[in-house]
Order: C-alpha cells, then sequence, then structure tokens
C-alpha cells in the first residue's frame, strides 16, 4: 500500500533494494586469502589448528579478531533511498 504518488509496492521495492546493496557490499568485502598462520600477525600467539581450517587464510589469533571487530566502524542506517521527510526525524 504505497501513498501519495507512488505506485503499489514502491515502499518494498525500495525495502528489497536496499536490502541487496548491503548484502552485496557485505560479499564484496575482503576476506583472508592465502595460507593460513600458524602464529597471530599481531601478539605472536599460537593459531589453533581448529580455527586455520575453519577460516581458511586466518591472520589473527581469536583475542586479536575480537579486538578488531569491537573496534570496526559501522555505518549509518539511513535509507538513502527513502523521502526527506522521512530522514528528518
Amino acid at each position: 500500500m504505497a501513498g501519495g504518488w507512488a505506485r503499489d509496492g514502491a515502499v518494498q521495492e525500495q525495502i528489497d533494494a536496499s536490502i541487496n546493496d548491503e548484502l552485496a557490499r557485505l560479499k564484496a568485502r575482503k576476506g583472508p586469502e592465502g595460507e593460513s598462520l600458524t602464529q597471530c600477525a599481531e601478539c605472536d600467539e599460537p593459531i589453533p589448528e581448529k580455527r586455520r581450517v575453519a577460516i581458511p587464510g586466518v591472520k589473527l589469533c581469536i583475542d586479536c579478531q575480537n579486538e578488531r571487530d569491537e573496534t570496526y566502524q559501522t555505518r549509518g542506517g539511513i535509507n538513502r533511498r527513502g523521502s526527506k521527510d522521512s530522514q528528518l526525524k
């Protein structure tokens, strides 16, 4: 149910397009590549064999990866396809 001049389904199309854009962005992020290291690249602690098998190309131990993940900056949640009125909140 679209309002105003928008056709029916326009809002759902915007939502779907935003989700698809975000999924494509996440898939495009570079993951680990190459051989897994046996020692962490940051703290030189051994990386467990199970982690190296589970994540091919891993370079960091669990503690260093968790620390890096905590400092990761997330993007704002503004729907850039939304109307200006919806962004004024």
